[in-house]
């Protein structure tokens, strides 16, 4: 392939917005608990996988809230937290400075992107954060020079079902979508396989969230990102939008009260193998072996 696959639903993100909301999460020290939740799912499918590795890389760690379940699962394992600002870094940082943490287990490397070492880990673990990227093939060629060889990629992400609710509600308003469009599952395989990656595994899961009232709902939606959409409306909206979207939200009450949305949950790992050797445009064949080739062609063989 000269190209990496390509998808209707691939758009370019506003990845500044992405990074801010990241920072006010930071701040906040309050990473969303869907994040939470799709850690534990996904550490679950680490029984799969025989490898232990000596060194992992916990990608985008603080937002990903996989750090304990990480530090469980392989307690041997020297951990580099890798952070996409400064702020997040210096978050994360602090985060495993003093108290219990040191005495024990070492305390996590945090380093940016660009500081990490070629072929140094055999285990990237990346939750929730591939939707969250301007370039997901860029980011997957990234994370495969980071595996030694026979290392692993495990990672999540949301899928393109996810609030789909509620951009049908946008649009029957007329209103521009309230969130980026994510990339489906298969394209993501087809990814990994270009990104250099064999026997990548893709499956999903759609979790169904609900919330008493739309106040709950707007501020968990919050939580989890703003709108990076590059089709989204770029102005200040008035209380009278506002009040108009909670009416609208009504429509997503269900029979037992709530209010209900889905999210598509995306999982993927695929491991790094040996570099395959390029195909010679010339084959050389010895004089006996061209020989031979008459000799059982003239004999019928």
């Amino acid at each position: 392939m000269s190209a990496p696959p390509s998808s209707p639903a691939i758009r370019p993100l506003d990845l500044g917005r992405v990074l801010m909301v990241l920072n006010r999460l930071a701040a906040a020290g309050s990473p969303p608990w869907l994040h939470g939740e799709v850690a534990r799912r996904m550490a679950e499918r680490l029984d799969i996988i025989r490898l232990k590795p000596s060194v992992l890389v916990d990608w985008w760690g603080y937002a990903g809230m996989g750090g304990e379940l990480l530090a469980k699962a392989y307690p041997d394992a020297r951990r580099v937290i890798v952070e996409p600002t400064e702020a997040l870094r210096e978050r994360s940082r602090q985060a495993h400075r003093g108290g219990w943490w040191p005495w024990r287990r070492a305390v996590p490397e945090v380093v940016a992107a660009d500081d990490l070492a070629p072929e140094g880990a055999q285990l990237i673990w990346a939750n929730m954060m591939l939707h969250g990227v301007a370039d997901p093939p860029a980011v997957l060629s990234r994370w495969h020079r980071a595996l030694a060889v026979d290392g692993f990629v495990m990672f999540s992400c949301l899928g393109p079902d996810t609030l789909r609710e509620l951009r049908d509600l946008y649009a029957d308003l007329g209103w521009p979508p309230p969130m980026a469009e994510f990339i489906d599952m298969h394209d993501l395989g087809d990814m990994l396989v270009f990104a250099g990656f064999a026997d990548p595994v893709m499956d999903q899961e759609t979790l169904h969230l609900s919330w008493a009232g739309p106040d709950e709902l707007l501020a968990e939606l919050r939580g989890l990102g703003g709108n990076a959409s590059p089709d989204r409306f770029r102005g200040l909206r008035t209380p009278r939008w506002r009040a108009r979207l909670v009416a609208a939200l009504e429509r997503l009450r269900g029979n037992d009260g709530r209010l209900h949305l889905r999210f598509e949950v995306a999982y993927g790992h695929a491991f790094k193998a040996l570099p395959r050797r390029p195909a010679s445009t010339e084959t050389t064949v010895s004089l006996e072996e061209m020989r031979s080739l008459v000799r059982k062609r003239d004999s019928g063989s």
